[in-house]
């Protein structure tokens, strides 16, 4: 760790004291900078959030990117990721008759970082001060000018505020579901709004003499007084620096249980900002041992297990789930027992779970990689309730995307011939639950429904379900329906059977190609066999034509000019070539050669992705982020490996950014991984010991984690063509052939 040596009269006066703190040694939460990735490539940015790890609570201030000029106010939380504040906060200094319910601050010197937030609305000389608890926080409010001292407090959809003696109180409502909140001033408010009680905007206006004026609050999704007693339980004064030491120190707990060392101070920057977006979601959102459930509209006691959602598992299956398996077991234990208990109380495994319910996006049912990542590296859960749900919705509910219900005669067409079949351009849709923007997504959904079949028949076969078990992992070979050996893609089918012909593997499928694929093209999905590359890599016909077809992914040209191009997919930032860095169908792809016997260009690949798109800047980060998704990648990328299957208990290895990197383990154990010679250069694996022992594999195992230990990587300069090429050293993967339970 870099130390930052105090001025030599601070050393002097500490000696002077006593004192032996002759340095200030950064620790973990010092190098976040939530700032990377503000400033959005194409779609959306990433955003200041100011909470505890994983709590129900989170602020983000109310404007968009960086550069944005103007503010809407403060919100008490969000809900959702990214999805909008409610019951925003704003602070205003002068004449009533200027308060409306909606104000435009225009805003300046603001600060922020994971445990305190601060910023200037000069519009009105009022500074604001914020740091989070998980179910209560602090505002403070210092009025610089002269007028009347008001806080409005705006419920941003139906909702009621309440003004009484030092407090509000009440509730907004956001997707039907009900944001309690509970919120006490320092000092009583010389009035509140004459027409504010009960309604969705109320204030409290303070005496002109008034400097300084601090609230502490609750949240809950169960009642007001569950509110405030989440605010009693957590926040006894109005101490925002000591709740924002209490803040930090919890950040620096989560994110000390990584280690690096080496590398530069811009690259532990960008390392920790994502270890710290890697713990903004699922929430835990039980209190007092109760929760509500938007799957139900009900409150529920939680028996001592608390109740996470807030998870979009299209986004999330890759890497972050597999990264709190390893960091955080207890909790993912936790989260998988809420799926279960969302199953119950719904009738349906979720695929978007929220706080209101299943959003239900994308495609594809990717819980079912969840719980089989889980299976496969020990974590506790009921196995067979999870099948259950797993079972019952992909044989029951529609897979077209974006849509939630009952099957339908598309699926029907699935689940009897294999694929989902695809409408020619010329034909028009005839199936009303197809979304008119997201449309059929016709290659995407097979290629999801295979990996979740696969999936699911794990499940089975810990349960001993030999029948169900054959079932689902026939079914995990349904891509193969889809693969043209001619071209090398996976490519779309109709109802007959024949491939969409002509056929442009670039453009075809209209905006994000979802007639076809989904948010990405064709060259994307080749590679989206997550359980099966062995099998891929025989569909090519040898691992020759598959790394041809791999080297061409990263220097095809995108044909048209940016703004074109982009104009058909806008969520296919981060190219290089018609590799797509800033989509998570993508993150997987640069490890594959490690599959085919040319590992060296895994670390080549894996090297240059890490240096030009994720950065310590405001354009840091290549694509939506999405809660954690991308920021997981690059976590295990920089450490050096990465999950490429959810659900085997294996790491393919890369190249790590950092000389040596300890994961802290909560048995007590620690893995590190070390690389020797480690520099901008010296990408190259040259040799690996495990353990002591000489290593000549291009993977390991979850277990080699969980026992501790330790990997060495010997580094140069140029790739050594030797090291971990024969068939022994590659990761494993399902196989060619079905393999069925006897």
């Amino acid at each position: 760790m870099k130390k930052a040596f105090l001025p030599v009269m601070f050393l002097t006066l500490a000696l002077l004291q006593g004192s032996c703190q002759s340095d200030q040694i950064r620790e973990p939460v010092d190098y976040v900078n939530n700032r990377i990735g503000n400033i959005s490539h194409l779609l959306v940015p990433t955003y200041p959030t100011c909470h505890q790890p994983n709590s129900m609570l989170r602020m983000i201030p109310g404007h968009n990117e960086f550069v944005t000029d103007r503010m809407d106010g403060l919100p008490l939380n969000v809900p959702s990721h990214r999805q909008g504040g409610v019951l925003l906060l704003m602070p205003y200094c002068g004449d009533v008759a200027g308060l409306k319910p909606h104000l435009a601050y225009r805003y300046d010197q603001e600060k922020t970082s994971p445990y305190k937030y601060s910023v200037l609305l000069d519009d009105y000389g009022v500074f604001v001060e914020f740091s989070p608890g998980k179910r209560a926080a602090i505002y403070s409010c210092t009025f610089e000018e002269d007028g009347n001292r008001y806080i409005q407090l705006r419920a941003t959809g139906k909702g009621e505020i309440t003004g009484k003696a030092n407090t509000l109180s009440g509730y907004d409502v956001c997707q039907g579901t009900k944001h309690y909140f509970y919120l006490e001033f320092d000092r009583e408010p010389a009035e509140f709004s004459p027409t504010g009680n009960g309604t969705n905007v109320n204030y409290a206006r303070f005496d002109k003499g008034v400097k300084q004026v601090n609230m502490r609050y609750g949240i809950s999704y169960i009642s007001v007084e569950q509110a405030k007693k989440n605010l009693e339980k957590e926040i006894q004064d109005y101490d925002l620096e000591a709740l924002a030491t209490v803040a930090r120190h919890e950040w620096n707990h989560v994110l000390g249980k990584i280690e690096v060392q080496g590398g530069t101070e811009n690259q532990k920057t960008t390392f920790y900002t994502a270890l710290y977006r890697s713990h903004e979601r699922m929430i835990n959102i039980s209190e007092d041992g109760h929760y509500y459930s938007g799957f139900d509209g009900k409150v529920h006691e939680d028996g001592g297990v608390p109740f996470w959602t807030d998870d979009w598992v299209w986004d999330t299956y890759h890497a972050l789930h597999p990264l709190q398996v390893i960091l955080n077991p207890a909790a993912e234990e936790e989260k998988l027992a809420s799926y279960i208990r969302m199953y119950e109380q719904s009738g349906w495994v979720p695929t978007f779970p929220s706080v209101f319910g299943d959003a239900h996006c994308m495609n594809g049912n990717h819980a079912a990689a969840v719980f089989a990542d889980a299976l496969c590296k020990g974590l506790k859960f009921d196995v067979d309730k999870a099948f259950e749900g797993m079972h019952y919705t992909v044989l029951n509910e529609t897979m077209i995307p974006w849509r939630r219900g009952p099957k339908t005669e598309l699926d029907d067409f699935y689940h009897e011939n294999g694929w989902f079949p695809a409408l020619h351009p010329e034909e028009k849709e005839t199936v009303p639950q197809v979304h008119e923007f997201e449309q059929r997504q016709a290659v995407a959904v097979t290629q999801a429904a295979s990996y979740d079949d696969w999936c699911i028949a794990q499940l089975a076969k810990r349960l001993g379900k030999k029948e169900d078990y054959n079932f689902h992992i026939g079914r995990a070979f349904n891509y193969r329906h889809l693969f043209n050996k001619e071209t090398g893609f996976f490519h779309p089918k109709d109802k007959d059977g024949a491939f969409i012909q002509p056929f442009d593997y670039v453009f075809s499928g209209g905006i994000g190609a979802r007639a076809y694929y989904d948010e990405n093209n064709a060259w994307t999905y080749i590679w989206d066999v997550h359980h099966n590359m062995a099998d891929l890599i025989h569909l090519f016909g040898g691992n020759k034509p598959f790394t041809d077809k791999l080297d061409q992914l990263f220097v095809e040209g995108i044909k048209l000019s940016k703004w074109q191009y982009y104009a058909v997919h806008p969520d296919a930032t981060g190219n290089v070539g018609q590799f797509v860095m800033g989509n998570e169908p993508s993150f997987h792809v640069p490890y594959l050669y490690n599959y085919a016997g040319q590992p060296w260009k895994t670390q080549k690949r894996i090297r240059m992705l890490m240096e030009s798109w994720f950065r310590n800047d405001l354009m840091g980060i290549c694509g939506d982020e999405d809660g954690g998704g991308m920021s997981a990648f690059y976590v295990f990328s920089a450490m050096g490996f990465y999950p490429v299957t959810a659900g085997l208990p294996y790491y393919v290895i890369g190249s790590p950014l950092f000389d040596k990197t300890s994961i802290k383990l909560d048995n007590g154990k620690t893995f590190t991984v070390v690389a020797k010679n480690n520099s901008q250069d010296n990408k190259y694996i040259q040799s690996a010991e495990l353990n002591g022992q000489p290593y000549d594999k291009t993977y390991f195992t979850h277990d080699d984690i969980l026992n501790g230990g330790t990997l060495v990587l010997v580094m140069g300069n140029r790739p050594n063509k030797n090291w971990a090429v024969d068939e022994a050293a590659i990761p494993p993967s399902e196989g060619v052939d079905i393999m069925l339970m006897e």
